[in-house]
């Protein structure tokens, strides 16, 4: 009986045919090789398929899968990769973002080096459709010339000072995580999102176990505007952000009235900057549904903390996110 492999990497792809080799090519190319290659297509409607199927004989490759029918969720790709991986350790290697040949070496190297370990997260470099470079400082520690290598933190913590603000685990392509604790959440509501599921994943990842965060620029995630821009023109994923934020209060019942109230303001402020009155309707009908509150009042709540920053006693985001380190364990 052939062993199961250590990690599982799921490539889950609809219409990337043109990117397809250049990523498979920097997962092959791995210098860490205990793994199994799971590709997945929703369908699509380019060459794809026939493009996964030339790896369909590599000893790395465990499954081919094509759905007859799009999906409409790369969430739901995702849980179907997860119930067909063996690996102890997920990849989700998204089909159009490319990687350091060191990416699974160094996320082992410092996810054995702690216990109970739910996410590992490493840096991300923005490309454009071409491969050419956006933006090298995505993440605020990528500003700054002296942080660790590594940090591994309370994922409680991280959740409530850090995932409650935004999503700081912006790509899947730079984390690996722990398939035991993913398996918990398959039936859970971030598979129903469109846009914002991943933000609620990693959240509930996290309250399971430690974060670990890696200080080095390992993976290239490709910027579409298509997707995005639709999102935001309909006002879709401001609303599921207001879901998310709710999703995470529920699951972290120690984040305070103050605190949620900040949040919720901060979602206020943002909607005050949609230009499009009809989405602005709806973006604030969602707002007082969702959050049972007036938005002008959790805005001007927001922007007075925001004049008050400087006194030691008020909250802000930055400085709820500096918190997080009286958790962490450096390395």
């Amino acid at each position: 009986m052939n062993k199961a492999p250590y990690i599982s990497v799921i490539v889950p792809n609809y219409n990337y045919a043109r990117y397809l080799d250049l990523r498979i090519a920097s997962i092959l190319n791995q210098t860490y090789t205990d793994f199994e290659l799971i590709l997945l297509d929703d369908a699509s409607t380019d060459n794809s398929v026939e493009i996964l199927e030339k790896y369909k004989d590599n000893p790395h490759v465990s499954h081919i899968l094509v759905n007859e029918k799009n999906s409409g969720s790369p969430f739901l790709q995702w849980i179907k990769g997860i119930s067909l991986a063996q690996g102890k350790w997920i990849w989700i290697a998204e089909a159009d973002d490319l990687c350091e040949p060191t990416f699974l070496e160094t996320c082992m190297h410092y996810i054995e080096m702690y216990k109970n370990v739910a996410v590992c997260n490493v840096g991300s470099v923005y490309i454009d459709a071409e491969g050419n470079t956006i933006d090298e400082c995505v993440y605020p520690w990528q500003k700054e010339t002296n942080h660790p290598d590594a940090k591994c933190f309370n994922g409680k913590k991280f959740a409530e000072c850090v995932l409650y603000w935004q999503n700081e685990t912006r790509n899947a392509s730079g984390i690996v995580f722990n398939r035991a604790y993913a398996l918990k959440l398959q039936n859970k509501e971030w598979t129903k999102f469109r846009y914002c599921g991943d933000w609620l994943f990693w959240t509930l990842m996290a309250i399971q176990g430690q974060v670990v965060q890696i200080y080095q620029n390992l993976n290239y995630f490709r910027q579409h505007t298509s997707q995005t821009a639709k999102g935001q023109s309909s006002g879709q994923s401001a609303i599921e952000d207001f879901k998310v934020i709710l999703y995470i209060e529920k699951n972290l019942p120690s984040i305070s009235y103050s605190k949620r109230k900040l949040r919720h303001g901060k979602e206020a402020r943002k909607i005050r900057h949609i230009k499009n009155e009809r989405v602005k309707k709806l973006v604030s009908k969602e707002y007082h549904k969702l959050f049972h509150s007036s938005k002008l009042k959790d805005y001007l709540y927001f922007k007075l903390h925001w004049h008050l920053k400087s006194l030691p006693y008020i909250l802000t985001e930055e400085k709820d996110r500096e918190k997080v380190t009286r958790y962490n364990y450096s390395l």
